[in-house]
């Protein structure tokens, strides 16, 4: 298998950045809506170091998906259990939304407002490559697939029992990984998030 080392560097900051501040997100609102077990475990932290999963993120490199820790939380500690779970899974996409958008309105604002605004060439990658993928993390993240967050904000509005939910969420889980498989090798675009994140550069550039 043939890796593009100059791809894979460049984009590396911005999958460590963008996976740190999602799972971050999650603690945090999980925190503020009353739960103390993320912070117990030291979850609510900008070091993406406490947020990053080894083997997910060797995952990425090499599939070119993957995932980080998953931020745990008690349902019990929340005031209104069923809306606070919706806020807590919504708070990670809408993070990497926010940080995707705020690198490709710096880059925007820097080129029309400072005179002979140039970035070397390994430095707008960079930057290129951390909105693409914070881009490509908030419209994965949001779709309502289990396991992804979206299907933890349309289970928060059904009232499915337990064993039905986790049976979803494994089948589910399949389910994606084989989708992510066909795109891989068929070039086939099955989910919107190429789309999603060439519609958004197009607005900006």
């Amino acid at each position: 298998m043939d890796f593009d080392w100059e791809r894979i560097l460049a984009a590396l900051p911005g999958v460590v950045v963008g996976l740190g501040l999602h799972e971050w997100a999650h603690a945090f609102t999980a925190w503020k809506l009353g739960d103390l077990t993320a912070k117990a475990e030291g979850r609510v932290s900008f070091n993406p170091l406490r947020h990053l999963d080894p083997l997910g993120l060797l995952f990425i490199v090499v599939m070119g998906f993957g995932w980080a820790k998953p931020v745990r939380f008690s349902p019990d500690s929340l005031a209104r259990p069923r809306r606070d779970r919706a806020i807590i899974a919504a708070a990670g996409p809408l993070s990497n939304l926010v940080l995707g958008l705020a690198v490709l309105s710096s880059l925007k604002l820097a080129s029309l407002y400072i005179a002979g605004f140039y970035l070397p060439l390994m430095a707008a990658k960079i930057l290129f490559y951390a909105a693409s993928v914070n881009l490509g993390l908030f419209v994965f993240n949001i779709l309502p697939l289990p396991p992804l967050d979206g299907s933890h904000i349309l289970f928060s509005g059904m009232r499915l029992e337990a064993q039905t939910e986790s049976r979803m969420l494994k089948f589910g889980a399949l389910a994606l990984i084989l989708v992510i498989i066909v795109e891989s090798n068929t070039g086939v675009n099955i989910l919107p998030i190429g789309a999603f994140v060439d519609m958004v550069f197009e607005l900006f550039f």
